[in-house]
């Protein structure tokens, strides 16, 4: 068996694959996505809309966050 080099560039590729199908995955079954990215925590819905979100410590799943802006194609 290969040695695994998480820090390796095979790794990496991989790693982003696996993020990308299962993101796609979540969309397509109707499953908003977040995530962080450039320092902005995101919400991504299946309709391809985006928005910057505040996670709200403590509040109940489901509503432990609120939207801040909806995000342009360009910004997320």
């Amino acid at each position: 068996m290969a040695k695994l080099d998480i820090f390796g560039d095979e790794f990496t590729r991989q790693a982003e694959q696996a993020w990308d199908r299962a993101r796609d995955e979540a969309l397509a079954n109707g499953i908003p996505v977040f995530y962080r990215e450039n320092s902005i925590q995101t919400m991504e819905r299946p309709d391809g809309r985006r928005f910057e979100i505040r996670f709200i410590s403590g509040a109940p799943r489901g509503s432990n966050y609120e939207i801040i802006r909806e995000l342009s194609a360009s910004a997320a």
